[in-house]
């Protein structure tokens, strides 16, 4: 009887720890699966410590990880590109992810296999810029913002540099060439941590 007892104790705190197992591709603000806005660049191996991680920038004999970082399964899949605010910095914070993979989603399914009717739909945007080459859409109070491809656009626009480029003139159809996450460097915790050094 008691081998019962606790073998139904140890499954049951199993499914409870299953409950709040934390999802590894759902995009929030300030958070990325198991990546948040806090991090530090030093800390992305500890973060990431099942997949491969390829520094792009490395710097000759530094102290600490530094410049921007590709992540990948160990299956060879590519899932984000980390780029720092500082680059020579290993406390640096994060600056922008970009997404490669179709899993890391919101909990309204946006991902980069989603197209701008689905962003439309889901999403109130806050602004277009145009550069160019591409259209890059900001939505309200939301770290995202994604890039489409002028050839996306109808031809009458993708030529002109002189004229923004209004929502009505992006096709719903028109796929993402970039998913993008910004994250603003945190004016206290820089501060912080300049006081800390110092003492």
């Amino acid at each position: 009887m008691k081998k019962t007892l606790l073998l139904g104790a140890l499954v049951a705190m199993l499914f409870v720890q299953c409950g709040t197992e934390k999802d590894p591709y759902l995009i929030q603000n300030g958070e990325i699966g198991n990546l948040t806005k806090a991090a530090s660049m030093k800390q992305i191996d500890s973060i990431f410590t099942l997949d491969s991680l390829v520094w792009l920038n490395p710097v000759k004999d530094a102290l600490g990880t530094q410049g921007e970082v590709e992540i990948y399964e160990k299956t060879g899949k590519k899932l984000l590109m980390i780029s720092p605010h500082s680059e020579t910095d290993p406390n640096s914070g994060i600056a922008n992810v970009q997404i490669f993979d179709e899993r890391f989603a919101t909990d309204k399914g946006l991902n980069i296999n989603s197209t701008f009717g689905d962003l439309k739909t889901n999403y109130e945007i806050e602004s277009v810029e145009t550069t160019l080459k591409a259209v890059v859409v900001f939505l309200k109070d939301s770290d995202i913002f994604i890039t489409i491809d002028k050839r996306e656009l109808p031809e009458n626009v993708r030529y002109t540099m002189d004229r923004k480029i209004e929502l009505t003139q992006i096709p719903d159809s028109a796929k993402f060439k970039y998913f993008m996450i910004g994250w603003d460097e945190e004016v206290e915790e820089k501060k912080e941590t300049e006081t800390q050094a110092e003492e």
